[in-house]
């Protein structure tokens, strides 16, 4: 109750409410789930996320990698929730204009390829390393990812 309460006051912009909230959430999941439970990553990526819409990002970073890494171990790499949790961390990079830390990620994901990614999340993928791309001076490349992404777009709207 204390994480799904933390995650509302986090979706209504209610961060400082959340803080401590999501510190307790997270204790007890540590102590009751461990340190590695799916449980406990949902609680470290929602915890990285109210940070993040603070500006925090000295706090967020941490956790959005745990979460990551435990989604990894635990669900493995192709698992829609690593996924979900891969595209946030490269997201986070992006923002904060770390193009080194993200492209990797993204690199990963996109070697995953579209069979094993929904198409709206393989499409966000290319669009944010085409973003990427553009951001480092590699347009031709960009533009090669932007018209894939586009494809798929037109293609799960028709």
């Amino acid at each position: 109750s204390l994480f799904w309460l933390a995650v509302v006051y986090t979706r209504l912009g209610k961060y400082e409410e959340a803080e401590p909230l999501f510190q307790r959430a997270l204790a007890i999941r540590e102590k009751i789930r461990g340190p590695e439970h799916p449980n406990t990553a949902a609680t470290l990526f929602w915890f990285a996320t109210n940070y993040r819409h603070q500006k925090k990002h000295k706090e967020a970073e941490p956790l959005f990698q745990r979460a990551l890494r435990i989604y990894e171990k635990r669900l493995g790499p192709e698992h829609p929730t690593t996924l979900v949790s891969l595209e946030t961390l490269a997201t986070f990079y992006l923002d904060t204009n770390r193009y080194k830390e993200a492209e990797p990620l993204l690199q990963r994901a996109l070697a995953l390829n579209e069979k094993s990614i929904s198409g709206n999340l393989f499409a966000t993928f290319l669009e944010k390393y085409a973003y990427l791309l553009r951001k480092t001076k590699r347009a031709k490349q960009a533009a090669v990812f932007e018209q894939r992404a586009k494809a798929i777009r037109a293609k799960l709207s028709s």
